[in-house]
């Protein structure tokens, strides 16, 4: 049984990055279907900023990027949301630096991808438990990206880390294909939201981009839910052909799921 859009009402979901953005746009369409909305991000001015805006709207200061924070939340989780179904993926953070001019510390670059991929593999991997106990139907979304599948020159590394993601989403639908819990990909083309500075914001419109991909999560179909660029026929087509070639593949050697 597929979340819908009525399953949402009194639901428990917490939204990784929700204090702006594509984050905060999906927690506000998720509160207004009735949810009990929980939004995590490092900065708590734009958090208290976000529960200003939207009423009823719970926050949590988290640094996504760091594992003993990941912990931190998924035990505040188990305590204060033990019936969680729903799991937005969405922390970002993109660095515009091009390859031959990336002299940054390492630091930087690792920050990049713990919060891009380490991050994500480690909170499903502590959340599925979670999720499967109650037994209830559940809802896993990972924000990857178009860079996902077009690197993108100007953010190499974000766009290896969405690669990375989108690779380790197929991998866990295969998982979690025998449960309730649904895993679904959010595939944003370039959305305007400060996600790479001030200043860098271009794209489509986040309430159009979020109107359509929480209307995909109601539909309760599609593996993937794109936006204009990253919802054209040749788009589509592209994930259809790579999704035949995995379930060809993917038998080759027994693997354990869920």
């Amino acid at each position: 049984m597929a979340m819908s859009a009525t399953t949402f009402a009194g639901v428990d979901v917490v939204v990784t990055g929700g204090s702006d953005g594509i984050g905060f746009g999906l927690a506000r369409r998720f509160l207004a279907a009735g949810a009990n909305v929980l939004v995590t991000g490092r900065d708590a001015g734009k958090l208290d900023r976000a529960a200003a805006a939207a009423p009823g709207l719970q926050t949590l200061v988290n640094d996504i990027g760091v594992a003993e924070e990941r912990e931190r939340l998924a035990q505040y989780l188990q305590a204060r949301h033990p019936g969680l179904r729903v799991v937005v993926n969405n922390a970002g953070i993109q660095r515009r630096v091009a390859l031959a001019d990336d002299q940054a510390p390492w630091a930087e670059r690792q920050r990049e991808i713990d919060i891009l991929f380490a991050a994500v593999v480690h909170l499903n991997h502590l959340l599925v438990p979670l999720l499967l106990q109650h037994g209830e139907p559940a809802l896993i979304a990972n924000v990857s990206s178009g860079g996902a599948f077009v690197p993108q020159p100007f953010a190499p590394v974000y766009s290896a880390c969405k690669a990375a993601l989108h690779s380790y989403t197929c991998n866990l639908r295969f998982a979690l294909a025998a449960t309730q819990v649904r895993v679904v990909e959010i595939i944003p083309p370039a959305v305007r939201t400060a996600l790479a500075g001030p200043g860098m914001a271009h794209g489509v419109d986040p309430d159009d981009f979020c109107d359509a991909i929480f209307a995909g999560f109601a539909a309760g179909q599609a593996d993937e839910l794109g936006f204009g660029m990253t919802d054209t026929a040749e788009f589509r087509q592209r994930l259809d052909v790579e999704r035949a070639v995995f379930d060809g593949f993917s038998g080759r050697f027994p693997v354990r799921r869920y």
